[in-house]
């Protein structure tokens, strides 16, 4: 017989373990646990924190997880749905029958939840939803999943995360007390699927475990502080690079399971390398298995087409005034620098939600309550991650990715600011490399180009990034970008770029492949040029950047004062038909000094006079010119003298030779 069956054991208060035996109609018999036999999955606790909008740990709760309740082992699930008439969880354990195992309603959050005995860890997994409104049945992903199937597969998986044997103690400890702004901060920025890929494979991926005995010493090797990886949270399409991304909880399976990227992590720590993420809360996909009207409704978007929706990018807008949304967000930021020990985000296209316009046409926008086109709730949103990532996470960086000229970014909360460690400066990257793109004999009529950003370098704590945006969509690679003329000047003008990046105030960051003077735009379908290093100009800007991050960790005036206006100063700007700049760094100790002269003519300048502000030997650190970089070797040998003779405003100065295209450095020393 079917139906619903009810025993009723009288005198008998409380849950006792029993079996069922069950039969189907072709006469397989069975026992099981009853599901509905096991207490709550969540506490009243923890659905009143949900409720509230503050449960800072919903990774711990929501989604799937390996428990043993009254002896009895299986896996708990719990999924957010609050207008769903039903949900269930299916999976090859039950046919993927959406009646077998309805879930149990916790009505006053909107959770569903169940303990399903049995299950082991490697089951793969959905929810199947009911519309309260259409009745229509929906396959979706668990958003709270900590792995899923390997993409274009979209199925959730069991998976204990927990267990693995860290060996970051010491790292984690200094990151803790450590003054990460006065700090040298190089970052490599790297798209793991497309570093370094396997001959003869496809698609060829290095696996977290082959990326860390590789990409590890490379990045250690070169001398890099930091790798920053493109996102790594699970998402379903390739070309996305990772930026439209619905597994928040999950590195994607691509590479590995999740203790492989742990794996990576550590040996990144154990090497002296922090990692960041690229970390994406603007914006989710469209895909019928992810979060888009996950139970039927505009459930993590916005429901009024004027919020909902970027129309640059296909993608829908989380709606962070929604209690449960920011928390899903937050949440989700706070599981990566607990679990994975990672040392920081970068969070994505902020400008894209700090404006109710962004890329909107009049008529397409709804104010705010005050008029304005400012995004109040993702503001907020904002402001609460930075304080609580700054307050639980000491040492841990957040770096916005901000295009426009809102104030304040990386300034605390409690000063008005938005509350980021770092803001990208869009700006300089820009019309730098503007100005390097133009002939040299022309470069004199754009030095306001070159010099600007000093008038605003010290209003937020800023990197200088060359990224991944700049060698993509027909923009060409940094080489490409120099200007047409013969090899040696396009090579000349690169170590040149990246000589001005090193000593202009500022942390760093660089996209691979820029780092040896790739050719080709990046494609995220195959690797890297690595055969270019047979070529020596090509080893010789590999080697530039080597000695450039090593002089840049060793040398407190480029990286102490980066943020303070008193570790810069303008030597000369003027000299534009010369096209020669220079300026120096201080660090906290103001006779801590280097001096920096560029010379952006392919003219070799001698005698030429610049002012320093102390007697003695200037030994000439850098040259761009250098052979081993490439260059032809001309400069001034080990260094120079420094004569009593005052110029530009200084009591001394030296007489140099400028190379061509070139720049040095010069520190003062016995």
């Amino acid at each position: 017989p079917a139906g619903v069956f009810e025993a009723i054991f009288p005198g008998i208060e409380t849950p006792f373990p029993y079996r069922i035996e069950i039969e189907n109609d072709e006469g397989h018999c069975w026992q099981q646990e009853d599901p509905s036999a096991f207490d709550c999955v969540l506490s009243d606790f923890d659905v009143h924190l949900l409720g509230e909008g503050t449960h800072l740990e919903l990774y711990r709760k929501l989604g799937s997880h390996l428990v043993e309740i009254g002896g009895v082992p299986g896996v708990t699930f719990a999924v957010w749905a609050p207008n769903a008439e039903r949900v269930s969880v299916v999976g090859d354990f039950n046919h993927w029958d959406g009646r077998r195992h309805p879930m149990r309603n916790r009505g006053e959050c909107g959770i569903w939840e169940m303990f399903l005995p049995g299950l082991g860890e490697g089951e793969v997994y959905k929810y199947e939803i009911r519309s309260r409104e259409t009745g229509d049945l929906f396959l979706k992903a668990d958003p709270h999943a900590f792995r899923y199937e390997h993409p274009p597969r979209t199925g959730s998986i069991v998976c204990n995360i927990d267990g693995y044997a860290w060996e970051d103690d010491e790292w984690m400890a200094h990151r803790r007390t450590g003054n990460l702004l006065e700090g040298p901060i190089a970052v490599y920025e790297v798209h793991l699927g497309s570093w370094k890929r396997k001959e003869g494979e496809s698609p060829g991926y290095l696996s977290y475990r082959e990326l860390a005995d590789d990409l590890v010493p490379y990045v250690r090797e070169m001398g890099y502080t930091h790798i920053e990886l493109l996102p790594v949270t699970e998402h379903p399409f390739d070309g996305s690079w990772g930026y439209q991304s619905l597994g928040y909880f999950a590195p994607t399976s691509r590479h590995g399971p999740p203790h492989d990227f742990m794996a990576f992590v550590d040996r990144c720590h154990q090497e002296g390398i922090g990692v960041l993420l690229d970390w994406v809360p603007a914006h989710f996909p469209k895909d019928a298995h992810g979060l888009a009207t996950f139970d039927g409704t505009h459930l993590y978007e916005h429901a009024d087409p004027r919020k909902k929706e970027h129309r640059d990018w296909g993608t829908l807008i989380f709606n962070y005034g929604r209690r449960e949304v920011a928390n899903f967000l937050l949440s989700s930021v706070l599981f990566w620098l607990e679990k994975y020990h990672i040392d920081g985000l970068r969070v994505d296209a902020v400008a894209s939600m700090l404006y109710l316009d962004y890329s909107r046409n009049p008529g397409e926008w709804i104010p705010n309550e005050f008029g304005g086109n400012e995004n109040l709730e993702a503001i907020a949103f904002l402001r609460r991650m930075n304080e609580i990532v700054h307050a639980r996470y000491p040492g841990a960086v957040t770096v916005a990715e901000e295009s426009t000229a809102w104030p304040a970014v990386s300034r605390p909360v409690y000063l008005g600011g938005l509350g980021f460690t770092l803001k990208w400066n869009m700006g300089w990257m820009h019309d730098m490399l503007e100005f390097i793109k133009k002939s040299p004999i022309h470069r004199k009529f754009h030095f306001g180009t070159l010099t600007f950003a000093l008038l605003y370098a010290f209003h937020e704590n800023f990197v200088l990034p060359f990224s991944h945006d700049e060698v993509v969509h027909m923009k060409r690679a940094m080489l490409d970008k120099m200007p047409d003329a013969d090899l040696w000047e396009k090579f000349a003008n690169l170590r040149l770029l990246y000589a001005y990046m090193y000593g202009h105030p500022g942390k760093k960051l660089l996209f691979m492949g820029g780092e040896f003077g790739q050719w080709e735009e990046w494609n995220h379908d195959r690797s890297l040029q690595w055969d270019l290093l047979r070529w020596d100009s090509h080893r010789g800007i590999q080697t530039f950047l080597k000695d450039l991050n090593g002089l840049y960790r060793e040398c407190p005036p480029l990286h102490e004062t980066d943020f303070r206006p008193e570790g810069f100063e303008w030597i000369d700007f003027h000299d534009v038909d010369s096209s020669v700049v220079s300026f120096l760094r201080r660090g906290k100790d103001p006779a801590d000094i280097l001096v920096c002269v560029y010379n952006f003519t392919p003219v070799v300048r001698e005698p030429y006079r610049v002012g320093v502000p102390a007697p003695g030997f200037y030994h000439e650190v850098i040259n761009s010119d250098t052979a081993k970089y490439g260059g032809i070797n001309v400069g001034n040998g080990q260094g120079v003298q420094a004569e009593d003779v005052p110029w530009m405003g200084r009591p001394y100065s030296v007489s140099l030779t400028l190379p061509p295209l070139g720049a040095l450095y010069l520190k003062p020393g016995t």
